[in-house]
């Protein structure tokens, strides 16, 4: 009788209307819009598609290009103001700025390239992509964390699977700009500034946090996220090889551009699915009369102890100034809480485990950043044809996906059945990354190409097992900041790697070369070194460096060797089964209610 009143009262466009409404405002569409603002917000690891452009345009040297290219570093993970202002406001305010952010500072460097400004100063450069690249802090901080927020026990999915649509992202806007602008490098900038701002835009209030309710089939449904991103990059990649091979014409790339895009939608039919079946499930629950038999008073004796608490409460607000009195922030700066549970800022910032943490990242993040950035110019001073420089973008950018998605989801199964650590296979990621820095150092016969798997490989782990490492160590109470600090550690390593070795040794070989020919740079000429002497001095420096990481690294596994061992989780399945009972109970409120009134 209660279905058939119900069915009776609610017309079919009622009814899709609230699943709709159900659909949009639900956690799964807001992990499905998070994957579209991740997927373009990648720009930043392109840098080595269009850092000949602003060389040959602007005619710098590579200690100029580089250092451009720091600036860049810097902008893209000095996001700590990002992280505060998330503190404070809901995560559509980012996202809006973020965007903001991230059209003016390409589009500024676009006019410089295509020369419709004057020629701005290096200053002016450094300064226009810093504040481009700028606002992936922003993308992160406001997507990223809230979902690490909304689904706090599969942090290590959902960081690995968002973090790889970064890592694609590379790759998916490299098709996007074949099929708009053909092979005008200067377009890619233009592109890289508009495209991004447009999908924060369009989804600015959907991602936001949300009541932690763990479901029992959660990992499933990011399992199935994982493998549409696998067949995404799968699909990359036999793009970029036929390309390689047979080279593909405007149109071509158009159709590959379509399927990518189809592909990256395709999330939205798990959304419906998982979403359909919860619209069931719900639909169940008010139909089931059973609840019409529920007391709907409360037992006298609640009814008390609410009063109690309600007195207690009262007290407790009214007294606490004189009871309890918190301590300043700045007294407890060395006297951390246990692992595991919410560190303040101040205490996260001074603890060894995070100076460790930032030191290895320093060194392991710096080496692969700098190869990615310099991708451009390694590969025509060891005499790559043009066409394979975008090969190498576009490797490095599938490949960070794949590091990215194993290292998240790889690493969260061997912690949940064997205990293992993040931090040993931090460590383990940063030896392996050695052997690509190796190839490029002595210039093997095609190693380029198996370097740039490697050092996009390698990159790209390393970043969901940094941020993880730091929710679990320091509490997700001040995650917003603590994960952009983390990110501090990358600009600080391509500075002293990228800047201060690689570019200053290529600039002197070059200049060397240019003697020995009896030559002259002239003014405004961009400096171009050739041959393995160019970075050969640089990788093995670079490579002696990551050693040096991997040696810190593996003293914050002999540091947290006890915590990992422990269930690292129990606190967030308690706060879940807290929600869930809550959830519950409002919609046997919602049954209840509605047995009265049929009655």
């Amino acid at each position: 009788m209660v279905a058939a009143n119900h069915a009776g009262g609610v017309g079919a466009p009622a009814t899709m209307k609230s699943f709709a409404v159900q659909t949009i405002t639900g956690r799964w569409f807001m992990f499905f819009v998070s994957l579209l603002v991740m997927s373009s917000s990648g720009a930043t690891y392109m840098f080595g598609l269009y850092s000949n452009e602003i060389k040959r345009s602007l005619g710098y040297d590579q200690t100029t290009v580089t250092l451009l290219s720091f600036f860049k570093d810097l902008g893209a993970n000095v996001g700590v103001l990002s992280g505060l202002i998330n503190e404070v406001t809901p995560p559509w305010v980012v996202l809006s700025m973020g965007a903001v952010l991230n059209f003016f500072g390409y589009f500024m460097i676009w006019l410089a390239v295509t020369n419709r400004i004057p020629k701005p100063h290096v200053w002016h450069m450094c300064l226009y992509i810093c504040v481009g690249a700028n606002s992936q802090s922003f993308a992160n901080t406001g997507a990223l964390v809230t979902c690490v927020k909304n689904f706090p026990e599969s942090r290590g999915v959902v960081l690995g699977i968002l973090k790889g649509y970064v890592g694609l992202s590379g790759a998916i806007i490299t098709q996007l700009f074949h099929a708009f602008y053909g092979d005008d490098t200067k377009s890619l900038i233009l592109l890289i500034g508009w495209l991004p701002a447009a999908i924060s835009f369009a989804f600015l209030r959907t991602i936001r946090i949300m009541r932690v309710v763990r479901q029992p089939n959660e990992l499933k449904i990011f399992y199935k996220f994982l493998y549409i991103s696998l067949g995404l990059a799968t699909f990359l990649m036999i793009v970029i090889i036929t390309d390689k091979v047979t080279g593909f014409t405007r149109s071509e790339y158009g159709g590959s551009a379509g399927v990518v895009i189809l592909l990256l939608l395709l999330p939205i039919v798990v959304v419906i699915l998982e979403e359909k079946r919860l619209w069931k499930e719900k639909q169940s629950a008010l139909n089931d009369p059973s609840p019409l038999n529920i007391v709907t008073e409360k037992p006298a004796i609640d009814q008390e102890t609410s009063s109690n608490n309600e007195d207690s409460g009262s007290k407790s607000v009214k007294d606490v100034s004189n009871e309890v009195k918190s301590p300043s922030c700045w007294k407890t700066v060395f006297s951390p809480p246990d692992r595991g549970e919410d560190y303040t800022i101040l205490q996260a910032l001074f603890s060894a485990d995070m100076l460790i943490l930032f030191l290895a990242t320093i060194c392991g993040v710096g080496g692969t950043l700098t190869a990615i950035d310099n991708l451009g110019q390694i590969g025509d001073s060891l005499g790559y044809p043009k066409r394979s420089i975008s090969t190498f973008v576009s490797l490095v950018s599938i490949w960070n996906y794949f590091g990215r998605v194993s290292s998240g989801v790889v690493s969260e199964i061997f912690l949940i059945k064997y205990k293992f650590p993040r931090p040993l296979m931090f460590t383990i990621i940063l030896l392996v990354s050695c052997i690509g820095h190796l190839l490029i150092a002595f210039n093997v016969p095609g190693g380029l190409y198996i370097a740039s798997v490697i050092i996009g490989f390698c990159f790209g782990a390393q970043w969901p097992l940094i941020f993880a490492i730091i929710s679990e160590i320091f509490g997700l109470k001040y995650y917003s900041t603590l994960y952009n600090f983390g990110g501090m550690a990358s600009p600080v390593g391509s500075y002293l790697l990228s800047v201060r070795v690689a570019g200053n040794l290529y600039d002197k070989e070059a200049e060397r070369q240019m003697r020995e020919l009896g030559l002259t740079r002239q003014e405004g000429e961009d400096l171009t070194c050739n041959g393995t002497a160019c970075f050969k001095t640089s990788f093995i420096i670079i490579t002696a460096a990551t050693l040096f990481g991997v040696l810190v690294s593996a003293l914050l596994v002999v540091r947290t060797k006890k915590f990992y061992k422990s269930d690292i989780y129990k606190k967030f399945r308690a706060d879940a089964r807290t929600a869930e009972t809550e959830r519950v109970a409002d919609q046997n409120d919602a049954v209840r209610g509605k047995g009265v009134r049929i009655e």
